[in-house]
């Protein structure tokens, strides 16, 4: 009882009159529980990512008791990735996912295929991890170089928007964001992106923080979310401000259901959802057809 109550109270604090539908403007977006214009969102995003990113990788095993190396193992396992597979990477800059998708095709036996032609496909194979902020691609090219991957030819590393790539329509046999699509500005322009560049039959995937909605689940998500994640922050990256924003930020983004209609709404189809954890992260999917 307790707890319920505290939690309340932390909720009335924190979500006064806000929900998904709140309204904001026509120029305007928001950040976290603020409300700020557009122009401004992506350089607060990009100050936030520049401030966490040496301790990005870490700091995620410390909020997920390292659960989400799970969640992204979930994720490429729902990829099937495959030799010679152009693939994109969007948000990923520390590397994370991608390493997880070339160890995979690495792994993978190749049956009654001679060796030059596996080294074909192995040559041909390309996972672009593109980021909108150089200081986390700068940090997952070390960690490259630490793994011995540093002049790996497949593995590219593109500084870039998800709301406007600069690849070409049609080009990638698969695409994933993993805890990225959330502090976009406009999430319609991010899937219409994924959508054009994806080849017919090509498949989407993300990764993300979402809604918990069994009652007593919720309420100790809440108030872990809210009195445990910026002090962790604060203690292991002296940044509290940064993880406010993120767990602000989640409680901002589209509920499973809704985020689900707007991946069909981009044309794709064959859309569905798994919960994980109880609905704290979510993985969507959708097929190009």
């Amino acid at each position: 009882m307790a707890l319920r109550l505290m939690a309340r109270k932390l909720e009335s604090k924190l979500f006064p009159m806000l929900s998904f539908n709140s309204p904001l403007h026509s120029h305007a977006t928001s950040f976290g529980f603020k409300e700020v214009r557009e122009e401004e969102k992506s350089q607060m995003v990009g100050n936030v990512f520049s401030s966490v990113a040496s301790n990005y990788d870490l700091m995620n095993d410390f909020m997920s008791g390292g659960l989400h190396r799970l969640w992204k193992d979930r994720l490429v396992s729902k990829l099937n990735p495959f030799p010679g597979m152009k693939h994109l990477d969007v948000a990923g800059g520390t590397g994370d996912v991608s390493f997880r998708i070339l160890e995979t095709i690495n792994n993978i036996k190749r049956r009654a295929i001679q060796d030059v032609l596996e080294d074909d496909l192995m040559e041909e194979t390309r996972i672009y991890v593109c980021d909108i902020n150089p200081n986390m691609l700068n940090v997952g090219q070390s960690r490259a170089l630490e793994k011995g991957r540093g002049k790996d030819k497949s593995l590219v590393w593109v500084e870039g928007d998800a709301e406007a790539l600069r690849f070409e329509d049609g080009t990638m046999d698969g695409y994933t964001i993993a805890f990225g699509i959330r502090n976009v500005t406009h999430i319609e322009k991010v899937l219409a992106e994924a959508y054009r560049v994806l080849k017919r039959g090509g498949r989407f995937l993300c990764l993300e923080l979402s809604h918990v909605e069994v009652p007593l689940f919720k309420e100790l998500y809440d108030y872990y979310s809210f009195s445990v994640i910026p002090a962790i922050g604060e203690m292991v990256a002296g940044d509290r401000d940064s993880y406010q924003y993120l767990v602000e930020s989640i409680r901002r983004f589209p509920p499973q259901a809704k985020f689900a209609s707007m991946i069909a709404d981009a044309g794709f189809q064959k859309v569905e959802y798994e919960n994980l954890v109880g609905g704290v992260v979510a993985i969507h999917s959708g097929l190009k057809i």
